[in-house]
């Protein structure tokens, strides 16, 4: 049994920061992650996806390259080397923040936590107490009733993060943060894309105003929606 000042169970983004600002002021503390140090969002979230905006910048750049003089032309996209810039970016960030762990003094334990009294985690037959607990145990991929996720033709989210090829056709389902980021990914690729939300709005938690900027910005860029729609059934279509 170690004792701790604080024991954080999760090592994604709210976990590692409440862990350095703990070290910072002095505390030990204890950081558990059955995964990877980062979490979702270094390793499945926000960091691949701003990559892959960031290719699709680029893409859409090559093709308006003569809007401002620029010799260029568009081909195609390599997904492969897609996925080799994406994962570049995580492995150079999670070795950062490995290192940035490490040096704060933060005991990091590798492992499934389990919360087995309101002041103790147990890891690995390990028990570690603390005189405060943060529980940041993040978040995963949810479906809907009668939506079956196959992995290849309905995806989640990390699935569609390490696609080897450029779909012809895309449905998101869900105009939120995430479901908009992969709908101008796939759209600067070159697919086809419709996103279906049931609220009136694309990303319906931030302001209308901002919803509405956006909702034009994609029209302008032939990404089409669906507002008000909510979902029903899904099956694959036969191929011609």
């Amino acid at each position: 049994m170690a004792d701790f000042d604080l024991v954080v169970l999760g090592g994604g983004s709210g976990g590692y920061a409440a862990s350095l600002r703990a070290a910072q002021l002095g505390l030990t503390v204890a950081l558990i992650e059955k995964d990877k140090l980062g979490g979702t969002c270094l390793h499945r979230g926000c960091i691949p996806t701003k990559a892959l905006l960031h290719a699709g910048e680029i893409a859409d750049s090559a093709r308006h390259a003569g809007d401002f003089g620029v010799k260029a032309e568009f081909h195609s996209m390599d997904m492969l080397a897609v996925n080799a810039f994406k994962d570049g970016v995580i492995t150079k960030l999670h070795k950062g923040l490995q290192g940035l762990v490490k040096s704060r003094n933060i005991t990091y334990v590798e492992g499934q936590g389990k919360l087995v009294a309101k002041n103790t985690v147990e890891v690995n037959g390990q028990k570690y107490v603390g005189k405060n607990v943060i529980l940041a145990t993040g978040s995963y991929p949810k479906t809907l009733p009668g939506l079956e996720i196959d992995g290849k033709v309905i995806v989640t989210s990390e699935e569609a993060m390490s696609f080897t090829h450029v779909p012809k056709s895309v449905i998101v389902l869900g105009g939120g943060v995430i479901g908009c980021e992969f709908a101008s990914v796939w759209k600067s690729f070159g697919a086809d894309v419709t996103i279906i939300e049931a609220l009136p709005h694309l990303v319906a938690l931030e302001d209308e105003s901002s919803s509405k900027q956006l909702e034009r910005a994609f029209r302008k860029r032939g990404i089409n929606f669906e507002l008000g729609t909510k979902f029903a059934s899904a099956k694959e279509r036969e191929r011609c």
